[in-house]
């Protein structure tokens, strides 16, 4: 977060690049449809000045019947330095890391349902942009905890920060079995679950992933779960709401709550860069290299 600081003010600026990464060859492997996740990294790696192509899986061969590992093996050969990994299946960026050569880094872009590590870490940055410390907060994360990746990664990366209390607000079957064990309180009850927290985190219906009927219907969902402004009252006045996105507007959140003042969604997306900056240039860069390319 102290890195993403450095670079948080790029984006101002006439020429918003720095010559960190140039010479470097960043691929970002999507075996996953995503927006804000694969550009926000494309365009870090822009910043950075590397040279960056975005591996279109449908057309690769890997469509043709090539294995993983040799279309891996194939685009090391092309002098690639890094990885960024986005796979349905949980365990994939390690996978693809214990078969890439040594000095190749690999970054998981979100991996099934396991992790979303730079998600997490852009949520910690925005939190930290606005509540200053994390001792005293609450934060409540609401909605699929089941299936989401990104909650996982939030719950350790506010564990590891100090954050006071962590709730998780959701019905039975979209809650983990194993909840209690991850150190944080369940609410069931979306007004009681928001009362005097600091920090509201949305999370959306993750469909794809479920298997069999989770929820009577998304109109059920939306009136026992749903972030209305009335809800919202519940949580302290001061508190920031915020969603990993894409938004399912009417399904997990009103309109009116997600356009609104309390709503920092859009600066996640902003924050989103320089955290993924700061992520790629620790792994291919260095200190000294960071303040040359300042200076």
């Amino acid at each position: 977060m102290d890195r993403a600081e450095q670079f948080s003010g790029l984006g101002n600026r006439q020429v918003k690049k720095v010559p960190l990464l140039r010479g470097k060859t960043i691929i970002n492997l999507f075996f996953e449809n995503s927006t804000r996740t694969r550009s926000t990294f494309e365009l870090a790696a822009k910043r950075l000045s590397a040279d960056v192509m975005n591996f279109n899986i449908s057309t690769s061969a890997t469509a043709k019947g090539e294995s993983l590992l040799d279309t891996l093996h194939n685009l090391e050969a092309m002098h690639t330095d890094m990885f960024v990994v986005r796979h349905n299946q949980s365990g994939a960026a390690e996978f693809i890391a214990q078969h890439v050569a040594p000095h190749v880094s690999v970054i998981n872009a979100g991996d099934g349902c396991h992790a979303h590590p730079t998600q997490a870490m852009l949520d910690m940055f925005t939190i930290r942009r606005h509540k200053g410390q994390f001792a005293d907060l609450r934060v409540a994360i609401v909605g699929d905890i089941l299936h989401s990746r990104v909650a996982r990664s939030q719950i350790q990366a506010l564990a590891t920060l100090g954050v006071g209390e962590i709730r998780v607000i959701g019905p039975q079957t979209l809650l983990p079995r194993d909840c209690q064990t991850m150190g944080v309180h369940v609410f069931h009850d979306l007004a009681s679950g928001l009362e005097g927290v600091d920090v509201v985190i949305m999370l959306r219906l993750q469909l794809e992933r479920m298997q069999g009927a989770l929820l009577p219907s998304a109109r059920e969902y939306y009136r026992c779960f749903g972030l209305t402004a009335e809800k919202l009252r519940h949580a302290k006045p001061d508190a920031i709401v915020m969603h990993p996105g894409p938004i399912n507007r009417g399904v997990e959140i009103a309109s009116a709550v997600a356009d609104g003042p309390q709503s920092v969604i859009l600066e996640q997306v902003t924050h989103g860069i320089a955290i993924r900056m700061a992520v790629m240039s620790m792994a291919l860069g260095s200190q000294s290299d960071l303040q040359e390319a300042q200076s």
